[in-house]
């Protein structure tokens, strides 16, 4: 199924609407999927009028937001059209800042198999289980801007 998600994601104007519907202040700021497949996703912002702060960089809560949409969307695909529905929540937000964020900045996680392990384990044992991704953004240059680490649960339905 994750390739069937990937498929309607990588497709600019289902993504739009799939932005529209289930993110839509990502739609706004203008987040972009950089790469997808099963083992990580990328997802790129550029700094804009709707997303800058008053320090001429990127709002770090759109900083954030990307990085989340980079884990999320790994979840995301692996529980889509599952015939066991699976809730999804993000727990903790960590995030550490080391650059000013200008220009193109993308976010990579690479967890998706440990993603897709823990969705697999938690509908099998029916138990609530927690992990922790990590998504880093670099910019243009490849420095990296800022380090988040999202607490992802995942339970049965």
């Amino acid at each position: 199924m994750f390739a069937k998600f990937t498929a309607i994601i990588q497709n600019k104007f289902k993504y739009k609407i799939f932005l529209l519907q289930n993110l839509p202040l990502a739609f706004f700021v203008g987040l972009k999927i950089d790469s997808i497949n099963e083992t990580h996703a990328a997802v790129a912002v550029k700094m804009k009028w709707l997303n800058k702060n008053p320090f001429r960089s990127i709002y770090f809560a759109v900083l954030s937001m990307a990085a989340e949409l980079s884990t999320g969307v790994l979840a995301f695909g692996n529980i889509y059209k599952r015939d066991v529905g699976v809730s999804m929540l993000v727990a903790k937000v960590e995030g550490e800042f080391y650059k000013k964020a200008v220009g193109k900045i993308v976010f990579t996680c690479v967890d998706g198999k440990l993603i897709e392990a823990t969705i697999n384990k938690a509908i099998a044992t029916g138990e609530g289980l927690t992990i922790i991704c990590v998504s880093e953004g670099k910019n243009e240059a490849g420095d990296v801007v800022a380090l988040f680490k999202f607490t992802w649960t995942f339970k049965r339905k």
